[in-house]
């Protein structure tokens, strides 16, 4: 009885703190969106990674008169210490130093236009960074562990495809969660968009069956759905996804398929062990980065392009649900640098 209360109490609490946070979404103005500057909100979701990364690039570089191993020390602890990480930061170096020497530069400042290029490089390896959605009808499955911010950026993507004028369908699939159904009805609720639910606690491959036919039936044009974070352990996890990837392939063979990671910048290194898990448990092929704007090492974008093979293709730089924004790295990089 005792947990019963608490589990009911821990959920209002939830829904309560969904309410608080998120009121902006309600408030949307569609208009808006018209001349909201996607690009100054990048900026400025970005400035805490800024003030780790670039700035303290710019200060370590004018603080040299000449390019010697001592510039270049203090360069890689920079970028680990952003959550580059090491063996990444390694070969950046590395890459930089053979630059400097082929092309005969000596003025340490000329680094800096060495190292956006670098990073410009790596961040553009991946081809396919825009949703897969086309042909209709298309089926994004949703993952990720409790907290990185799963359910709201399933919200925030069925906000941004009813945009593009596209009809969508959400699915609530992480049955196992507290709150997590309301969560996802709130979210349809402020962005116009029906959510197929069971009760909590029920077979999350149910909910995704349910939510496909009534997609089928209605002919949307994209299904999103919810599904199960990490249970209480990797077999578990890898059962409960499994379940649900048969009953996509089996009722909704024809449909474009996208399966996104989310996965919350503000862990850092612990974020690329997250996506290395699930990535024994799902061919995921596309990551939503969320909370870039909570963290001054933001260099895990870059980490996780280089050392997954898996295109980052949201990145998240406030509430807004203008700021969940698709990743371009030339854009990501203009904006890391300061530039306009």
């Amino acid at each position: 009885m005792i947990k019963k209360l608490f589990n009911s109490s821990k959920k209002e609490k939830q829904i309560e703190n969904l309410e608080d946070v998120h009121n902006d979404v309600a408030e949307v103005d569609e208009d808006e969106g018209k001349g909201f500057q996607l690009f100054k909100r990048l900026k400025e979701g970005l400035s805490k990674t800024k003030l780790g990364i670039t700035d303290k690039v710019d200060t370590l570089l004018k603080s040299y008169q000449k390019i010697d191993e001592d510039l270049f020390e203090d360069l890689e602890e920079i970028l680990i210490s952003s959550d580059i990480g090491v063996q990444t930061t390694l070969d950046i170096i590395e890459d930089l130093k053979y630059s400097v020497r082929d092309n005969k530069i000596t003025d340490p400042e000329e680094i800096r236009e060495l190292l956006k290029d670098k990073l410009t490089v790596i961040l553009s390896q991946q081809s396919e960074n825009k949703l897969l959605t086309e042909p209709t009808p298309a089926i994004i499955l949703v993952v990720g562990v409790n907290g990185v911010g799963k359910t709201t950026s399933i919200g925030k993507i069925a906000h941004k495809l009813k945009r593009e004028g596209k009809s969508v369908l959400l699915a609530a699939g992480d049955t196992f969660r507290a709150a997590a159904i309301d969560q996802l009805k709130i979210w349809g609720d402020r962005v116009g968009v029906d959510v197929i639910s069971h009760q909590e606690g029920s077979d999350p491959a149910a909910v995704i069956y349910d939510g496909i036919q009534s997609a089928r039936a209605r002919k949307v044009d994209v299904l999103i759905c919810d599904t199960a974070g990490r249970l209480h352990n990797k077999k578990n996890l890898m059962n409960e996804l499994n379940k649900v990837f048969k009953v996509v392939e089996r009722e909704y063979g024809n449909a474009t398929k996208e399966i996104l990671l989310v996965l919350d910048a503000t862990t850092g290194q612990n974020a690329i062990q997250q996506a290395k898990t699930f990535k024994e448990v799902a061919d995921i092929s596309g990551l939503v980065l969320t909370k870039l704007d909570g963290t001054a090492k933001g260099g895990i974008v870059i980490a996780i392009n280089k050392e997954l093979n898996i295109p980052v293709k949201l990145i998240g730089v406030g509430e807004k649900v203008e700021d969940l924004q698709d990743f371009e790295a030339s854009t990501f990089i203009k904006a890391l640098f300061g530039e306009n």
